[in-house]
């Protein structure tokens, strides 16, 4: 009988109580964890701007990226599968 694995999509976000975050926070860089900050934000400010964009809010937008970029950076560094997504 062949199993079928689940993909990323798949899964169902489960929410971690705060203790045991923090006991995870814990074993991490502090790198590491000022950049999964960094990247949440940048997702965050990203996904704000809607379409048509005036050039100040696409420069607004691509600074977000960039950030993302950098914060990514990190967090592949760390493990290939920490870096955040969600820029549609």
């Amino acid at each position: 009988m062949s199993q079928v694995s689940p993909t990323h999509q798949d899964l169902v976000p489960v929410p971690i109580p705060d203790r045991v975050a923090a006991m995870i926070g814990a074993t991490l860089p502090l790198h590491v964890l000022q950049a999964e900050i960094d990247a949440d934000t940048a997702v965050r400010e990203v996904l704000r701007f809607r379409g048509p964009l005036c050039s100040e809010d696409r420069a607004d937008r691509e600074t977000a990226l960039s950030a993302l970029a950098r914060a990514n950076k990190v967090l592949a560094k760390h493990h290939p599968l920490l870096p955040v997504g969600g820029t549609r």
